[in-house]
């Protein structure tokens, strides 16, 4: 639901703190940053009782919900000192009174959006009570109009979650009362499609559903009112065991008969015609298997942007214009390096995000790292998993990923801002196909070749504009007190953003100088451009300023920190290359971004701060190495920086295997970086490497070049856990190429086997049968040779899934026992139960049910001990399967109900298919034919999601034998 941001009579203005969604404080110079942990929940809880004490006693059990540590006054006494500094900082008009036993957020009345909240839900109902629906309404979509999310989203306190939880449904009853005065009014046709939406998100409310069928019956729609109301019929049973509720059992009843009472007792009157923005509406999911994804990837808007309000408002009209018409807009935002058209464009995507762009936000850098054009392929593969496509779903053809990408955002509303572009050809594949959607484009070239677009060039600031740039960096008191040096420093540059932005940072960084003086570096044109980043020499000089100004170890980390590839520095870095066992190696980036020679970019799964080291600063720090670190003390630093990924990605590995199980392991050096660190940021191990993926693969090729042979192919490898469950068999292809060619030239036979058995599995895992085999043989021929027990185990493993696809299930099953025993001997259990699940499938198909059982239970007591889920899913679907061939339904259907929830659990679309499928096939047998509907439609949904046509073919020919008629669409 949306809110027009001026409702009359509500006085809602954008309170400083809001809770209602992520925590967020904003002051008079822009957002307040709040560091995440305890900074955030005392800061929630002192926001949530505005004006009221807080016990100390109380926070301390809203941070540490179970044995806080001694020191836990003193660290909260610590938060609260830290926000005071923060809100003051920031220009907050609000204060934290210390109190004997607490504290207080003294602030204005509506300083908080939950309290504007409550304010307005009580104005709307003394406005219903009074009869005036209209106004009702009016506050009431004000009151959901503050919401950005679930509230206090991401603040990690199980204690606020429940005060949260209890606003969540406020908002939800407000949303109810809402739908149900608007039908009153009779605006049933506009309800329809919000009303959809909310069902979608919030399946089980029956009172949201009811005013859904009302809207529909209304609309002339009554036998789809009536599926709205079967369809959540078959939810509440299939949930709860239930029946709905009298209330929507009787309002089905009404609609069947046509009763009279559901005609509107008020005739529609028009909504309001001001622009009103439509806030993000938080999804629960729900129990469809393809739910929506939201993606923002807007990078961060900069605190200090300073633009012409002319062109910022042109290029927003630019953007949104047109829309009910339904024509795409295409805006360019085209100026010359430094000029600013990056910064302004994601400025203007951010201020039109929320209000004309619910659906989402896509962002490419379409020049790349290192300036290398990213191609549209790659471009659309990026989109289409941030839009919820799984990566064995993406086509490699790149006009069928286009027409992936097209159908996905059709009636959507979703930004695309594309930063950068090269060429016409790069951005043509990636324009949406309708006009719900916009586009921003920036680029150095004219891109004349693009139709239908609206141009914007980008100007220098002017000069009032120019000194407010200086003085947001350096301090408004400094500019103040040399005004008239400030415009002279401003005409000298013409007014461009980057120089202007260079000529400050340098300020900042040396307090102690005047604007006057810098005035006088410049003052002398030939010495101007070496002043300024124009041109090599420029950025040179002006960084050797800020390099010289650091301390002798904080220069060598800059200069180490070069050798990192990745547009991404993670914390723990720093402290891999000097060596240094810091338990918080993050410090150690500190002096650099205080020099804003390191940038802040991002936050990691772990909490911790993540840094982005500019290309000119890179080039800088580079050509200093050899200067500041002689050769070996270079290339310890490498091999502990990419011992450092290779000890994380193995960790990773493990966290999600078990142990290091169905692997090859090498002699690489590792360097471990602190156990806290490392607990945090593989919460989520599978989400950590597909987030560090790009530095990954970059330290592959680092490790290549730098002869570590080693440590290259045993990343390589080890990355295959990432590549296989999330479907990227180019990457997989990519690295092992490189590993392959440097195990080779540095005779490394271990390696050369470890990387060709894993090719060889590569072409299994495409299907490409034939060429496996001599990836495998190959392999398997050296390990047996230098005696590599888990090396043999995989190979001979594939093979016999090389041989079953021959039709040679006896030569399979020998395969299969030979692996298993090497896997018994090289103590790999999770290797293990693999073989034991595939030679269960042989023996099954033989009708040799005792031995397939034994096989089962084995492997799946295996997977149980370990923790190794997936492998308890494959195996329990091996069971049920078996239950099958016995003729044993409804024991069968109870083992993969029990599969079901645990593939759903992981996101496993692919397990999803065929479970679903396999349940169908159940009910089928036990002539539950609308259940095996059901079932069936839903494998064919998952399986035509992620393409696989044939498997969604084979569950239609199963509907037509149960039901006697061809389907030409599922659900």
């Amino acid at each position: 639901m949306g809110a027009s941001a001026d409702y009359e009579g509500s006085g809602v203005t954008v309170a400083p703190f809001r809770v209602l969604g992520p925590l967020e404080v904003s002051g008079e110079l822009g957002a307040v940053y709040v560091a995440p942990g305890r900074q955030e929940i005392v800061l929630g809880a002192l926001v949530l009782e505005l004006n009221r004490m807080v016990e100390t006693t109380y926070l301390v059990d809203v941070i540490w919900a179970h044995d806080p540590p001694k020191t836990a006054r003193t660290q909260v006494q610590i938060c609260v000192s830290r926000l005071r500094k923060a809100l003051a900082d920031g220009g907050v008009d609000a204060t934290i009174e210390t109190r004997a036993h607490g504290y207080v957020l003294r602030a204005a009345e509506d300083a908080t959006d939950v309290g504007n909240f409550h304010r307005l839900l009580a104005e709307a109902h003394a406005l219903a009570r009074e009869g005036l629906k209209v106004a009702a309404v009016d506050a009431l979509r004000a009151a959901t109009g503050l919401w950005r999310g679930r509230c206090l989203a991401g603040v990690p306190s199980d204690v606020l979650a429940g005060t949260a939880a209890q606003l969540d449904e406020s908002r939800l009853e407000a949303v109810e009362t809402c739908m149900r005065l608007e039908l009153e009014l009779g605006r049933h046709e506009h309800l329809v499609g919000e009303l959809q939406q909310l069902v979608a998100g919030h399946p089980l409310r029956e009172r949201l559903r009811g005013h859904l069928m009302v809207a529909l019956y209304r609309s002339g729609r009554q036998a789809e009112a009536l599926d709205a109301y079967h369809q959540g019929r078959a939810l509440f049973t299939e949930e709860l065991g239930l029946d709905p509720g009298r209330e929507l059992r009787d309002l089905a009843q009404a609609i069947l008969t046509d009763n009279a009472d559901l005609v509107p007792a008020e005739r529609a009157e028009p909504r309001s015609l001001r622009a009103t923005a439509v806030p993000e509406v938080v999804q629960e999911r729900a129990a469809d298997p393809s739910p929506v994804v939201t993606p923002r990837q807007l990078p961060a808007d900069i605190g200090d942007f300073v633009a012409d309000d002319v062109i910022v408002a042109a290029v927003c009209d630019a953007v949104t214009g047109g829309q009910e018409k339904g024509q795409l807009n295409v805006v360019l935002v085209l100026g010359g390096p430094g000029v600013g058209k990056s910064t302004l464009a994601r400025h203007v995507a951010h201020r039109l995000a929320a209000g004309y762009f619910p659906d989402g936000q896509l962002y490419c850098d379409l020049r790349g790292p290192g300036g290398q054009p990213v191609g549209s392929a790659e471009a659309l593969g990026r989109f289409l998993r941030a839009l919820g496509v799984p990566g064995q779903a993406i086509p490699d053809a790149l006009d069928e990923r286009a027409k992936m990408y097209r159908s996905l955002l059709a009636d959507r509303r979703i930004l695309v801002l594309l930063d950068d572009a090269v060429s016409e050809s790069q951005v043509m594949p990636l324009l949406p196909g309708t006009g719900s959607s916009g586009v921003l484009v920036t680029s150095r070239g004219q891109l004349t070749a693009l139709p239908g677009t609206r141009r914007f060039d980008v100007q220098p600031l002017g000069q009032e504009q120019a000194v407010q740039l200086l003085g947001r960096i350096i301090g408004e008191h400094r500019v103040a007190g040399e005004r008239e040096a400030a415009r002279a420093l401003t005409g000298l540059v013409g007014g461009l953003p980057l120089a202007l932005r260079i000529i400050a940072a340098r300020l900042a960084a040396r307090p102690h100088w005047s604007l006057t003086s810098m005035w006088h570096r410049l003052e002398n044109e030939h010495r101007r451009l070496d002043e300024l980043a124009y041109g090599e020499l420029s950025i040179r000089a002006s960084l050797s300023l800020s390099y010289d100004g650091l301390a002798a170890a904080d220069r060598r980390l800059l200069c180490l920190i070069s050798l990192a590839e990745g547009t991404e520095i993670p914390g723990w870095l720093g402290a891999a290359l000097l060596d240094n066992r810091t338990p918080n190696p993050a410090d150690l980036l500190e002096p650099l971004i205080d020099r804003r020679l390191l940038d802040i970019t991002a936050m990691d799964q772990g909490g911790e701060f993540r840094c982005g080291l500019s290309q000119i600063v890179r080039t800088f720090a580079h050509e200093r190495l050899p200067v500041e670190i002689p050769e070996a003390e270079r290339a310890g630093a490498v091999r502990r920086m990419v011992g450092g990924w290779m000890a994380l990605a193995e960790r990773a590995h493990k966290e999600i295997y078990g142990g290091a199980y169905t692997i090859v392991t090498g002699r690489g050096e590792r360097w471990h970086p602190p156990e806290e660190h490392v607990r945090r940021c593989l919460r989520d191990p599978l989400g950590w490497l597909e987030s560090e993926q790009t530095n990954l693969l970059n330290a592959v090729e680092l490790a290549a070049r730098s002869g570590l042979d080693e440590l290259c192919w045993e990343l390589a490898t080890t990355l295959v856990t990432l590549f296989e469950a999330r479907g990227y068999p180019e990457l997989w292809a990519r690295t092992h190429r490189i590993a392959l060619t440097a195990v080779q030239e540095a005779g490394n036979e271990r390696g050369q086997a470890a990387v060709l058995g894993s090719l060889g599995t590569l072409h299994l895992h495409r299907g490409e049968h034939e060429a496996a085999g001599p990836y495998l043989s190959a392999a398997l021929e050296i390990f047996e040779r230098i005696g590599e027990l888990s090396g043999q185990a995989l190979c001979l493993r594939d093979l016999a899934r090389v041989e079953r696809h021959h039709g040679d299930d006896d030569r399979a099953l020998t395969l299969y026992e030979s692996a298993e025993r090497n896997f018994a001997r090289a103590r790999d259990v999770i290797g293990r139960a693999y073989v034991l699940g595939e030679m269960a499938h042989i023996t099954m198909r033989r009708a040799d049910f005792a031995r397939t059982r034994s096989y089962l239970d084995e492997a799946l007591g295996i997977c149980r001990s370990v923790g190794f889920d997936r492998g308890q899913a494959l195996t329990l679907r091996r069971l049920g399967q078996m239950l099958m061939h016995q003729h044993r339904y409804e024991a069968a259907e109870r083992t993969l109900l029990e599969v079901l929830a645990m593939v759903r659990a992981s996101g496993d679309l692919v397990g999803e298919g065929y479970v679903l499928h396999d349940l169908g096939r159940v009910n089928a047998h036990l002539r539950r034919l609308e259940h095996a509907v059901q079932y069936y439609s839903q494998s064919a949904r998952v399986r035509e999601r992620i393409l696989d046509h044939g498997g969604a073919a084979a569950v239609r020919a199963d509907m037509v034998a149960i039901l006697g008629r061809p389907m030409t669409s599922v659900g």
